[in-house]
């Protein structure tokens, strides 16, 4: 990670990708809760849940490029929310993770590694 990037702004990153992902999660945790009509989806407690997330998501970028921090460094930590939603997946509804899904995380990894160093 290049000097440039302060450390503050990759850890606030990371919690936006955390949250996204936590997000996309109440997303859909809510609209299987739901009963489907427009009132049932506009006052489920989830979906509501989800949009403060993403609400935190973007005064966490905010933030972040605020401190600074290259876009080209910064965002693509956001991917991590891949790897965030894989393990959501796994604790709520026993989706597994299978090998083939370790590599892309892995390559995820490596190229957010890569995107950092300038």
């Amino acid at each position: 990670m290049p000097t440039s990037t302060p450390a503050a702004s990759v850890v606030m990153f990371l919690a936006a990708a955390a949250l996204g992902s936590l997000g996309s999660y109440l997303y859909k945790s809510g609209a299987d809760a739901a009963s489907g009509t427009i009132l049932s989806l506009a006052t489920q407690w989830r979906i509501l849940a989800g949009v403060g997330c993403y609400g935190a998501v973007m005064v966490l970028f905010v933030g972040a490029f605020r401190i600074g921090g290259a876009l080209t460094v910064l965002y693509p930590i956001y991917a991590t929310t891949f790897i965030f939603g894989a393990i959501i997946g796994k604790l709520a509804y026993d989706v597994p993770i299978r090998p083939a899904n370790i590599v892309g995380m892995a390559l995820l990894i490596m190229g957010m590694y890569l995107m950092g160093r300038q």
